[in-house]
């Protein structure tokens, strides 16, 4: 049941970030997609993914492993997002 829950607020959370950052820039979806990434991306696809590799390994540890692997990639993915959109510049032009 926990699953089903996880993944619905996963799924929903990802459609509004969809739909806030359709309007704006690409600066401003940097920063909508930073922030959904940290705070809500991460922790609930860490713990999906290591409970699955925790029921199929059997392993409570497994569980541990793959939090402590998953959790802090994806959340530097999101700061790393952030940072681009807060310090883009808002009218760059791309050199070929």
């Amino acid at each position: 049941m926990e699953y089903a829950a996880a993944s619905g607020i996963l799924l929903v959370s990802l459609l509004l970030a969809f739909q806030l950052g359709k309007d704006y820039s690409r600066k401003g979806k940097y920063i909508i997609w930073g922030i959904t990434t940290m705070f809500v991306i991460c922790p609930l696809f860490s713990w999906l993914v290591s409970m699955g590799y925790a029921h199929y390994e059997r392993s409570g540890w497994a569980a541990v492993a793959m939090l402590a692997i998953l959790y802090p990639s994806t959340f530097i993915t999101g700061l790393v997002l952030l940072l681009m959109g807060i310090f883009r510049k808002k009218n760059a032009v791309r050199r070929i």
